[in-house]
């Protein structure tokens, strides 16, 4: 069975990423599969579909990103940036998930075209009910825009 939705998550803390993906398991979002890229050029080949990545059938177009900033190679503000550039993909919801709060983050985050920024939770149970939430609002209830695959 093929989850209705792929969100793409850009991590690059192996910690992190476990824990999120064991939050996707407890959440137990039946519609949705997460795809996993651990540097910023990494998730641009993903997103252009190019290399490995051309396969659609294996690493289908997300729905939804969620984006770290402290990123190798590429941070989140630069895959922003050349995200809402690109065309075909520039609709593409991102979800920026980092540890920084600082406002700096935030507000650049924001100009250069996130569509939600939340702060990492602590704990397995708190981003148990994050990755709910996600799943509620962006997968279930937001109207998504139309995304033109190249």
């Amino acid at each position: 069975m093929t989850a209705a939705h792929t969100i793409l998550l850009v991590e690059d803390d192996p910690n992190d990423i476990l824990l999120t993906q064991r939050a996707f398991r407890k959440a137990n979002l039946t519609n949705a599969s997460l795809q996993v890229v651990t540097d910023g050029d990494t998730a641009v080949a993903y997103l252009s579909g190019v290399g490995e990545y051309a396969d659609r059938d294996h690493y289908p177009l997300p729905v939804v990103v969620l984006l770290d900033l402290k990123l190798p190679r590429r941070s989140g503000h630069e895959i922003l940036t050349w995200l809402r550039q690109q065309p075909e993909l520039k609709r593409l919801l991102v979800v920026v998930l980092t540890s920084s709060n600082q406002r700096s983050d935030v507000d650049q985050a924001y100009d250069l075209g996130a569509n939600s920024y939340l702060v990492k939770p602590i704990g397995l149970a708190a981003l148990v009910q994050v990755v709910q939430a996600l799943n509620l609002y962006w997968l279930l209830l937001n109207e998504k825009p139309e995304i033109r695959q190249f």
